[in-house]
């Protein structure tokens, strides 16, 4: 199980309050999920190294001209980035994952970028390498990834964030494609959440050192804690923003709940991350509902 037990044993309650919440409010839940599409592009960008901030993200999605010059190739990433996150949305529903979906995602992600590669995995003599470790043997990706996606769905029995780590992990150790494997990772792992009733998460740029350990960690030692913690950290999270927003309550920063409680701002941070407080970020900020109890 991961580092946060506390946070896995309160996924469930989460999304039984979520679906209750949710009656009669779809259309709010869409446009929630409609105003984080910068967010999620912002910090998967960010997280392979974009210079892009997250206002430079939102201009450039709604087409407004930006105040520095910025490469076409980083305008393609956050444009056609935007476009898959709102594709999976609907589709993600439709089709079970499978390798045709991969290569779909990919070319969709890699159009205008580099053609020559998108939406099909590494031929023999094309190697990644990212850090120290290095991708599968091109000749071995299609049998790891059928591996992946029946390891994937034969474990329905283990907790959703245990499966959504592994998956990720055995993604992005393969390393099926010559470019954009990290952002399509984090969107097939929305994929799933998404397709088994789940809510999409948001791994978040600040989180960026922790997320390299759970690779290492999983390179080194086979294991899948940490990021079995980031994923639930991030499921807790995303359900927490949604809760605050369905259930009608006053949002307020966590610095201003200080505040207003005569609390350590520093402490409830620390508690925010760990997802142990009803708290979620939003926009690069820490947000909780005004009357919640810590």
């Amino acid at each position: 199980m991961a580092r946060t037990p506390h946070t896995l044993s309160q996924i469930s309650a989460l999304r039984e309050r979520y679906y209750k919440a949710l009656h009669g409010k779809e259309s709010l839940t869409r446009i929630i999920s409609e105003a984080e599409i910068p967010e999620h592009v912002y910090n998967s960008n960010a997280i392979e190294n974009s210079t892009l901030t997250l206002e430079e993200t939102e201009k450039i999605l709604l087409q407004i001209n930006l105040d520095r010059f910025v490469s076409e190739r980083e305008l393609f990433e956050a444009r056609n980035l935007a476009r898959v996150t709102e594709y999976i949305e609907s589709k993600a529903r439709e089709s079970e994952l499978s390798p045709p979906i991969m290569l779909l995602l990919h070319k969709m992600l890699i159009a205008n970028i580099r053609d020559d590669i998108a939406g099909r995995f590494r031929k023999d003599g094309e190697w990644v390498r990212v850090g120290a470790h290095i991708g599968a043997d091109p000749k071995d990706i299609e049998r790891l990834i059928t591996d992946m996606l029946v390891a994937y769905h034969g474990g329905k029995d283990a907790h959703i964030v245990v499966r959504i780590a592994r998956l990720h992990l055995a993604f992005e150790s393969t390393h099926p494609f010559c470019d954009g494997n990290g952002r399509i990772g984090r969107v097939l792992n929305n994929y799933e959440l998404i397709r088994e009733g789940y809510v999409p998460i948001n791994i978040a740029f600040i989180n960026r050192a922790r997320y390299y350990d759970a690779f290492n960690e999983y390179e080194k030692k086979g294991s899948t804690k940490i990021m079995e913690e980031i994923v639930g950290r991030a499921l807790a999270n995303s359900y927490h923003k949604r809760l605050a927003y369905l259930e009608g309550k006053t949002v307020v920063t966590l610095n201003e709940y200080a505040k207003q409680h005569n609390l350590s701002y520093s402490n409830l941070i620390n508690k925010a991350g760990r997802q142990t407080i009803p708290a979620f970020f939003e926009k690069g900020v820490w947000k909780i509902v005004a009357d919640a109890t810590v």
